[in-house]
This record gives structure tokens, C-alpha cells and sequence, in this order.
């Protein structure tokens, strides 16, 4: 065995041991997100779920048949979560930012043009009604 393979060996051993340990470090993070986001979002599929397999199965479906309605239900109900999420995340990080700038901004403006402006004066009443 020659001496560059031993050195590439221990090279690559060398990485698998790095990429494991950045790998173990986000692990508990993962865990608990998961833990905070999948059990509820268990609990709701449930909640929605097992009521429908219920009445499926009272309806006299067979039971290959209900637990294949009760699947696409549950996949459904968890894409539409899913999106949610993803409809969330666009709102908090990039819908909510801009509209509390424009927000910000007509409320700096108002001040600053109120400040200086006089009051409208009322619109006249119509006698046309």
C-alpha cells in the first residue's frame, strides 16, 4: 500500500468525520422543529381525518376503499397545510416588511404635510336627493 492512498484514506476519513459532525450539530435543531411543527400538524390531520374514515366506513364502503379516500383526504389537507406554510412564510418575510415601510412612509408623509396644511374644508350637501 502505497503511502498517497493511505494519505487519501485518511483524507476522506478525515472528511466523512467533518461533514458527520456539521450534520450532528443541526440534528437537535431539526428534531425540535420537527417536534414543534409535525406533532400538531399530526393532531390536526387527525381531528379532520379519522372522523371521515368513520363515516366512510358507516357508509359500507370497503375497507381497501375507505382507507384509500381517507389516504388522498389526509394528503390533501397535508398539501394544503403545506402550502399554507409556504404562503406564510412569503407573507411574514416579504409582503408584511413592505406594507409596514408604506406604512411608515404615508405616516411620516401625513405628518409631515399635516403639520404645515390647513384642515379640508367639508364637501357642500346636495339637494339632488
Amino acid at each position: 500500500m502505497s503511502i498517497v492512498s493511505l494519505l487519501a484514506k485518511f483524507a476522506f476519513v478525515r472528511v466523512l468525520l467533518t461533514l458527520l459532525a456539521s450534520i450532528a450539530v443541526v440534528l437537535p435543531v431539526g428534531l425540535a422543529m420537527l417536534k414543534f411543527l409535525a406533532l400538531p400538524l399530526l393532531g390536526v390531520l387527525a381531528i379532520v381525518g379519522l372522523p371521515l374514515l368513520f363515516v366512510i366506513a358507516l357508509l359500507g364502503f370497503p375497507f381497501f376503499i375507505v382507507f384509500a379516500i381517507g389516504g388522498i383526504a389526509l394528503s390533501l389537507l397535508a398539501a394544503v397545510v403545506s402550502f399554507g406554510f409556504v404562503a406564510l412564510k412569503i407573507f411574514l418575510f416579504i409582503v408584511l416588511p413592505i406594507w409596514l415601510v408604506l406604512k411608515l412612509l404615508r405616516w411620516t408623509w401625513r405628518s409631515v404635510r399635516g403639520a404645515d396644511a390647513p384642515a379640508p374644508a367639508p364637501a357642500p350637501a346636495s339637494a339632488d336627493l
